[in-house]
């Protein structure tokens, strides 16, 4: 059997390599990791547990790469983040992509599958990407990139991922196709985004969901309390409700939960309309709405009470005022869930910062999803040990990536590798 060498840079807990073995091993191919690296310690202790490989640390103090046939990176992507400040290549963090271009100069393998978010295509007007092309191509490699849906790859998450691809000497035709998928979590077609892959398996959340998880993933009695006078005691009226205090649809807020304290009707038909009649164009056009005086909230919000009313919000902390103008104590961070997942659809992305509060409505449960219910989110097997915080192992598979996806991207890099014109030197396992 013929064995194919690769290195796992910026490997985290080892997701890509886990998707590129399972490639590997659907194409009859042993696989060795002659080289990984990852800096976090918390990751490097998960990344050993499963492989029994320690990784190197820090990219910066590598001089020279091994010989290996495929390098592997998911490198750092809160540079190029939605999220992030998207600084780029005026980040530190971005920078990191030319310690992987010095790496290649020092040896180059026939291949390479890089991961990054989707921002990096748009950033800068796609000028960073280009950047990264540029440096790519000068090295003899051919440069593709596809925007990837997990929720296209057998896995009930809705997210987003940009793929690069190259082989070295070579103008390869891959089967891969971008997709966004779906707008949003409730709607979602499946389709064949590979030639080499067939049309993948519809999964919903359910199909992730285990049965009797640990008491202590259990939403606390007082939150169970207030979810049920919300919907009338119908808890399976949670299923995609999100939990949010700056948007309207479909949305439970603080004030209505009464979670900084018990609010009257009218304040609650006050919050509500404040948070969705602040968005009009006659009182400007921010985001996330304007700050409004009394006299214009007044023309939405006609009481006789409004000053009384107005004191209450701000007392209890769900309204700030400042120079007599007002705006909602915003954010999600108070609830112990911010989004309940609906077992009959797919999951919203999975993030670092708060994959511990996405909950859900099972077995007349109402609780958090698990850190193996996020694993699996994510493609990783059961047999695959989590880090032992929780916490912890939350914030690692927000960060990690989609393990059926890198199987499929890899599977058509290996595949044009292998029967490209140019022989590879695969090595023949002893």
């Amino acid at each position: 059997m013929q064995k194919i060498r690769f290195i796992d840079l910026f490997s985290g807990i080892g997701g890509m390599r886990l998707g590129f073995e399972a490639a590997a091993r659907s194409l009859n191919l042993e696989t060795e990791c002659v080289l990984s690296s990852e800096i976090n310690p918390d990751a490097q202790l998960v990344y050993q547990t499963n492989f029994g490989d320690t990784p190197l640390g820090d990219i910066r103090l590598i001089d020279q790469l091994p010989e290996h046939e495929i390098l592997l990176a998911g490198f750092p992507c809160q540079s190029f983040s939605y999220a992030g400040k998207k600084a780029g290549f005026g980040d530190t963090r971005g920078t990191l992509f030319f310690e992987i271009a010095r790496l290649i100069d020092t040896f180059k393998p026939q291949a390479f599958i890089f991961e990054n978010v989707r921002g990096l295509v748009s950033h800068d007007g796609g000028r960073t990407l280009e950047t990264i092309k540029d440096e790519i191509k000068s090295r003899g490699y051919s440069f593709d990139y596809f925007l990837l849906n997990s929720s296209n790859f057998s896995l009930p998450q809705n997210r987003v991922r940009v793929y690069l691809v190259g082989i070295l000497n070579a103008s390869p035709q891959l089967g891969l196709v971008s997709d966004l998928g779906p707008k949003d979590s409730h709607s979602c077609s499946h389709q064949q985004l590979s030639l080499f892959s067939p049309l993948s398996k519809p999964v919903t959340v359910a199909d992730i969901l285990e049965e009797h998880p640990d008491a202590k993933y259990d939403c606390s009695p007082e939150f169970v309390k207030a979810l049920k006078q919300i919907v009338n005691n119908d808890l399976d009226r949670l299923h995609g409700m999100r939990l949010i205090d700056y948007r309207g649809g479909n949305s439970i807020h603080s004030w209505e939960l009464g979670l900084r304290g018990e609010c009257s009707l009218d304040e609650i038909e006050l919050m509500n309309l404040f948070i969705l009649k602040r968005r009009n164009k006659e009182f400007g056009h921010h985001q996330d709405g304007k700050l409004l005086t009394k006299q214009q909230i007044a023309t939405f919000f006609a009481h006789p009470n409004l000053d009384e009313i107005l004191d209450s919000l701000v007392t209890k902390k769900y309204l700030q005022r400042n120079n007599e103008l007002y705006k909602p104590v915003s954010g999600n961070f108070s609830f112990e869930v911010y989004k309940f997942l609906d077992p009959a659809k797919i999951s919203v992305t999975v993030v670092a910062s708060d994959a511990n509060r996405l909950g859900v409505y099972h077995n007349h449960r109402v609780r958090r999803i698990t850190p193996r219910e996020a694993a699996r989110l994510q493609g990783f097997p059961d047999d695959f040990s989590l880090h032992s915080n929780d916490d912890k192992a939350y914030h690692q598979m927000g960060n990690s990536v989609s393990v059926n996806v890198v199987t499929t991207v890899a599977q058509e890099v290996i595949q044009n590798v292998l029967y490209s014109a140019k022989p590879v030197a695969l090595q023949n396992a002893v």
